[in-house]
């Protein structure tokens, strides 16, 4: 009975030690969820007064020598540098343009005007009557081979002796300039930008500048410029550009009607103290229209056609003509 008795004892005190014991624990747990819910609200504390402070500014060691040299800052008042450097003129530029990009060639053509005008960007010329700037228009048509023959007197007799072939000629030139162009720059300028008579790009066939010596070819090349002088094709005029402003400038080129049909290139050129500072092209067309066109047409696509139809129409005018002028019986 007694041993029952001490066993009922000591089930009893054991069971109080696990109770004690799994209390402990519980209460333990407790305790630490309870210490990192306030350590978890903390945290969230201190995020939203950084939040509302800024971000954190954390010192950073950097090596100041390697580090690129910052300009000083302006003085109160005083202009900065992207204002300094928008006062300084630019360099200067032409810009240009024709008063037709397209001219219609009929059977009536007489010839025409192209009137060149543009103006100088960043223009430091003073006034119009200053003389600052220097311009030069050229017009320049499409090239074309050609043959120049020199005559001689053979037996009393002119007859042509000896030829120089050009697999490129310019159809059409024209310069005009605000000055005699050899006052304006260096003939290695001239001559490399083609502008003057005198340096017109004629290009002599491979054959002809072997056979023919250097002398014999440039007269042939000044015999071709004389010659289409006197055609009217080839035109120089000094003094036809006029400034109307400090940067504006127009000039006015005559076409014969005598021009070959054909695109034309224009080209503007800028110059100051013999330093060509600035240059512009643009593009011409010359066109034929109506029954210049037809014409034309007919006679490349269809030449045998052309030739007989050319030959019915002048006999028919023939007829026409001695009917109208025929006389009646007496």
């Amino acid at each position: 009975m007694r041993l029952r008795l001490a066993a009922v004892v000591v089930a009893a005190l054991a069971g109080l030690a696990l109770l004690v014991a799994t209390g402990a624990v519980v209460s333990t747990l407790v305790v630490e969820h309870a210490e990192a819910q306030q350590s978890d609200a903390a945290r969230k504390r201190e995020l939203r007064k950084q939040k509302k402070a800024g971000p954190e500014i954390r010192p950073e060691f950097r090596d100041v020598a390697a580090q690129p040299a910052v300009p000083p800052a302006a003085a109160p008042g005083g202009p900065t540098q992207s204002q300094q450097d928008a006062g300084k003129p630019g360099r200067e530029k032409v810009e240009a343009d024709v008063s037709t990009r397209s001219i219609k060639v009929t059977s009536g053509f007489t010839g025409t005007e192209i009137i060149v005008f543009g103006s100088v960007d960043n223009s430091r010329q003073p006034s119009a009557e200053a003389g600052y700037y220097d311009v030069a228009v050229v017009i320049e048509g499409d090239a074309l081979p050609l043959v120049a023959r020199k005559k001689s007197n053979v037996a009393g007799l002119w007859v042509n002796t000896y030829a120089a072939r050009f697999e490129s000629v310019p159809s059409y030139y024209a310069i005009a300039s605000t000055r005699p162009i050899e006052e304006i720059a260096e003939a290695s300028i001239l001559e490399q930008n083609a502008i003057g008579l005198d340096y017109v790009r004629l290009s002599p066939t491979a054959k002809s500048a072997i056979e023919t010596p250097p002398p014999d070819l440039k007269a042939f090349k000044e015999a071709v410029v004389r010659i289409k002088q006197k055609e009217g094709l080839y035109i120089k005029e000094d003094y036809a550009v006029a400034f109307i402003g400090r940067s504006l400038f127009r000039s006015s080129i005559a076409l014969p009607a005598n021009v070959p049909v054909g695109p034309l290139s224009a080209r503007v050129y800028l110059f100051r103290e013999g330093e060509l500072l600035s240059s512009f092209a643009t593009r011409v067309r010359l066109e034929r229209e109506g029954v210049e066109l037809w014409l034309y047409q007919f006679a490349i696509t269809q030449p045998a056609l052309y030739g007989v139809f050319a030959v019915v129409v002048a006999v028919g005018a023939g007829l026409l003509a001695s009917a109208g002028f025929r006389r009646g019986p007496a």
